[in-house]
């Protein structure tokens, strides 16, 4: 089957299952935020456990990248069958849940054949997995820009990257997003990828500490380049010690993160906005529950002061 007519057939297949659980955007009834988190933030816990505590702690949405420490989603056992994905999206329904991001490991910037189609693989899979539980967003990295490599032609091999995933896409209600990430957090060289990659199915993930970190650009300078791009967003805070970036909860760092969160709510993003708390990678910060817990009730009194 091509792969037209393999989107075209997992969209009629899967809208009725999927439709009852489709990702809602700003609250407008209740002027409140929607809230998502990363579950890199809780690499121990279970999928149900996963599901409480969101609702417990005010949140609307998951962004899967991982579940108990499994990276690949297609070998997670909520999403390895048929019958699988039905209860998944049966439990997100009764806990008033949806998904709204899966975390894929793509890196774009890789020339060598064999490991730029690894990577490209592993993006469709997530594609396709993302249209069958009616997830709008897949995240992919840009990543490096390597020394011994032609920027340009790094440049050039993200933009081609994403353009590829974004026509994958095409046919599905899926959009390929690029993280603002590793080397690529220069708001002049994430406009340039968008301006030419930019379509129905591709935007971006600001990620406002991975920039901030290390160009010091004020929010107000990056927003105004990157705004008709932003689709999806991961907010956490830091601070800088002796050059290596230590992580805070969220208001006890050094990151302009209110003011980005600001420029977006009055410029009218209706998107989540998504913890992304790095316990996986960064075991000795604060524990999901508190760290999980502590973010929605900061943005919960931010919004509503």
């Amino acid at each position: 089957m091509g792969d037209f007519n393999r989107r075209k057939f997992l969209k009629a297949t899967t809208l009725l299952m999927a439709a009852p659980f489709a990702p809602k955007f700003f609250d407008v009834k209740n002027n409140k935020p929607l809230l998502s988190f990363s579950t890199l933030g809780c690499p121990d816990w279970n999928f149900k456990k996963i599901t409480d505590f969101a609702v417990e702690h005010h949140y609307k949405g998951l962004e899967i990248r991982g579940l108990l420490r499994e990276m690949d989603l297609t070998k997670c056992p909520e999403f390895s069958s048929p019958q699988n994905i039905s209860a998944t999206l049966a439990l997100m329904k009764e806990k008033n849940l949806a998904f709204i991001d899966l975390g894929s490991s793509t890196n774009l910037h890789i020339a060598d054949p064999d490991k730029r189609k690894k990577n490209l693989d592993e993006a469709k899979r997530f594609i396709d997995l993302a249209q069958k539980i009616n997830c709008p967003h897949v995240r992919v990295f840009p990543n490096d820009l390597p020394k011994d490599q032609d920027k340009n032609k790094t440049m050039d091999l993200i933009t081609k990257g994403l353009l590829e995933l974004g026509d994958y896409a095409k046919g599905s209600n899926v959009s390929v997003l690029m993280e603002t990430h590793g080397d690529v957090v220069w708001s002049d060289d994430i406009q340039k990828i968008m301006e030419n990659a930019f379509n129905k199915n591709t935007g971006l993930v600001w990620d406002v500490a991975n920039m901030w970190s290390i160009t010091k650009e004020p929010p107000a300078q990056v927003y105004p380049k990157l705004k008709k791009y932003i689709r999806h967003t991961h907010i956490k805070d830091l601070k800088m010690i002796d050059g290596k970036e230590h992580y805070t909860l969220l208001g006890e760092g050094e990151v302009p993160i209110f003011t980005a969160v600001d420029l977006l709510a009055k410029g009218g993003y209706k998107g989540y906005y998504s913890f992304e708390w790095e316990k996986l990678w960064h075991p000795e910060i604060a524990e999901p529950e508190i760290a999980i817990a502590q973010y929605s009730e900061v943005m919960l009194k931010h919004f509503g002061d």
